[in-house]
């Protein structure tokens, strides 16, 4: 149905009908028309600022899972991580102790790539921070498992070995000692025989008659054959692995320098020579340089309770002879 417009004529107090023209017709279409945009217009673009447009909702949703996926990833490297500590502590504190070998540096262990430049590229993506800090720990773990497995190599090497190693580790008595009555002082703090004061005993002594004969304690070369102030006649075999042993106060000698000699053979015979003060051998074993207590080397040659007996006899502070 057509729509009639009126309008008040003041004069006669009475509604007059109108013909609207078609320029007005157009008009109030076109008024109306605009008017209907420009409200649907707001209504999108406070919509737009509400829910964001259909691009941007897709990549907030991608940007979800992709950090989702990146938590996911970050957690199970850290469980690799995790398992992987376990196992070098295992290398550094059983394998390569077994083997009397270096642990690894945690400076070589724990060293990564932050001084680089690697991560630049990175750092444009969306959530960046997230994205640096899981390929910072990838890499850290690849360089870590590397590292691993070098060691790996290098404890199989060991392994392969190992029968050398043992027959090179000092493990028996240096003098015939079955009964453990020639056992004189033990590897520890004494009171020196000479002047009275306690002073560190780096090795033990064992009470013999002149001439009785010494034993190397492991294969290995003869490193040292002559006289070395305070003990007297020495010989010093270098046995690899780390491992040295000092043979101090012999009346003689058996072998030469750069010889090889094998465990049981005899290199010398027991004396009195250096500070001394009665027939005895003075028997030493440096692991790295280091002295270490010979009481702990012996046990291709005493059973377990001999060596609770040895530990006895070699505290007794009573009977140090150098």
């Amino acid at each position: 149905m057509r729509k009639v417009y009126y309008i008040y004529n003041p004069e006669t107090q009475s509604y007059d009908r109108i013909y609207p023209t078609l320029s007005h017709r157009l008009q109030a279409w076109l008024s109306r028309i605009f008017i209907g945009m420009g409200i649907g217009a707001g209504f999108f673009i406070i919509l737009l600022g509400i829910f964001g447009s259909p691009s941007e909702i897709e990549m907030k949703k991608e940007n979800s899972r992709l950090n989702a996926q990146y938590q996911v990833l970050r957690k199970r490297v850290e469980d690799m991580q995790g398992v992987l500590t376990d196992i070098q502590e295992r290398d550094d504190n059983l394998y390569r102790a077994i083997f009397q070998s270096d642990p690894i540096p945690s400076a070589v262990r724990l060293s990564n790539f932050s001084s680089t430049n690697r991560y630049e590229e990175l750092l444009t993506m969306a959530d960046a921070e997230v994205v640096v800090n899981t390929t910072q720990r990838l890499d850290q773990l690849t360089k870590q498992l590397y590292i691993q497995s070098r060691s790996f190599d290098d404890l199989v090497d060991l392994c392969k070995n190992r029968d050398q190693m043992l027959k090179c580790v000092p493990a028996i008595q240096p003098i015939s000692n079955k009964d453990l009555r020639r056992t004189a002082s033990g590897y520890g703090t004494r009171i020196d025989p000479i002047y009275g004061t306690l002073k560190f005993h780096a090795g033990m002594d064992f009470s013999a008659p002149t001439g009785t004969d010494i034993y190397a304690t492991g294969d290995g070369i003869i490193k040292k054959v002559g006289w070395q102030t305070g003990y007297g006649n020495t010989i010093v075999v270098d046995h690899g692995y780390g491992y040295q042993t000092l043979y101090a106060h012999l009346h003689s000698f058996r072998v030469k320098v750069g010889q090889k000699i094998v465990r049981g053979q005899v290199i010398g015979g027991v004396g009195n020579t250096g500070k001394s003060t009665a027939p005895h051998l003075h028997y030493e074993v440096l692991l790295k340089g280091k002295h270490v207590n010979p009481v702990n080397y012996y046990f291709m040659d005493i059973s377990a309770d001999d060596y609770d007996r040895m530990i006895q006899i070699a505290a007794n502070h009573g009977k140090v002879l150098d």
